[in-house]
């Protein structure tokens, strides 16, 4: 029996989880579209053409169509009624993130799933990438030694329009959510302190907050720092970040594209001033889809085996604590305790 999806937001990030679906599910069909603008959802149904019904209103649309999986890719400050509306009627949720806008808003959402005992899944897209997976096992292969730090760098100056433009925290919030999960997944460890500047630059042309320096003590006693900008002109960085893990025994570095390496000391030979070092390179061994398609594939191979996919909500929180901290410690001018959250 396929599996019955209703999608909710039928703006321009939902193309991507549509077409993978359709052209890789089978085993899943829509039956039913909604949209706070009913005629974006028709839009859409007739953009594909989807043998289901147009909505405005979500609780009517699961009323009427019983789904199995609500796709949540509204807007953040809508995830906490589309997530809590869609699990407390019966249905597994698959969701754009940030899991919400508002800290509290993730635990209540994060307890609603465990008291429902149904599946909440985020999207971390990052994760699903050839390049980062090369670049973890690296780090994680003994190669550069215990870990002592993490850096990451994004320079990018993107021109969003619409909601991003107007939120207080648009960097932290909307887009260091994907560093910091990437960080969590790169050194395997959440952190438990954080310290926070963000501001926001000349010549900016967004409302709030831009960039962004932070500083995690990490659990295992390394520290990752996050240097950001959404307004940066020129010499743009990857969306992926820029990489630095320095270890006891050397640097793994990762340019965020397709350079993976790591220069470790060279035992075999006399130690100098500097050095010497050797390089080794990284085992590309991955086989998954990147980026949308491959979290898309994992939350529906989980489903099936009714187990937690990689990005459920009780890993996602800690990624969402890593953001409402750094904008918590911004606001209190302190380093801030992750406990306090």
């Amino acid at each position: 029996m396929k599996k019955r999806l209703l999608l909710a937001g039928c703006g321009g990030m939902a193309r991507a989880w549509v077409e993978h679906i359709l052209e890789h599910h089978k085993e899943a069909g829509f039956v039913a579209l909604v949209d706070i603008i009913p005629e974006a959802a028709a839009a859409y149904r007739e953009k594909y053409k989807l043998d289901c019904p147009a909505f405005g209103i979500l609780e009517e649309a699961i009323a009427k169509t019983k789904p199995d999986v609500v796709l949540d890719v509204t807007i953040p400050g809508s995830h906490e009624s589309v997530a809590s509306a869609a699990m407390n009627n019966g249905c597994d949720v698959f969701s754009e993130k940030p899991m919400s806008d508002n800290y509290k808003a993730c635990e209540r959402l994060l307890a609603i799933s465990e008291k429902t005992g149904r599946s909440y899944t985020l999207m971390q897209n990052r994760r699903y990438n050839k390049s980062i997976r090369a670049y973890r096992g690296l780090v994680g292969s003994g190669a550069i030694g215990k870990l002592g730090y993490l850096g990451a760098d994004f320079f990018i100056g993107a021109r969003f329009g619409g909601f991003r433009a107007e939120m207080d925290n648009p960097l932290v919030l909307d887009m260091a959510i994907h560093t910091f999960d990437q960080a969590r997944f790169i050194s395997g460890t959440d952190p438990v302190s954080v310290y926070c500047h963000e501001w926001n630059p000349p010549g900016s042309w967004y409302k709030g907050a831009a960039n962004a320096v932070i500083i995690y003590e990490m659990r295992d006693g390394s520290v990752f720092c996050y240097r950001g900008s959404w307004c940066a002109q020129g010499a743009n960085t990857s969306w992926e970040c820029e990489w630095r893990a320095q270890g006891e025994k050397g640097t793994a570095i990762w340019d965020g594209a397709d350079k993976v390496y790591a220069d470790v000391v060279d035992d075999s030979k006399t130690r100098e001033f500097i050095g010497p070092f050797k390089r080794i390179e990284a085992n590309w061994d991955w086989a998954g889809r990147e980026g949308h398609a491959g979290c898309i594939d994992d939350m529906f191979a989980a489903l099936e085996k009714r187990e937690p996919a990689m990005t459920d909500c009780k890993d996602n929180i800690h990624s969402m604590r890593m953001v409402f901290g750094a904008i918590e410690s911004a606001k209190a001018g302190r380093k801030l305790l992750m406990s306090e959250l």
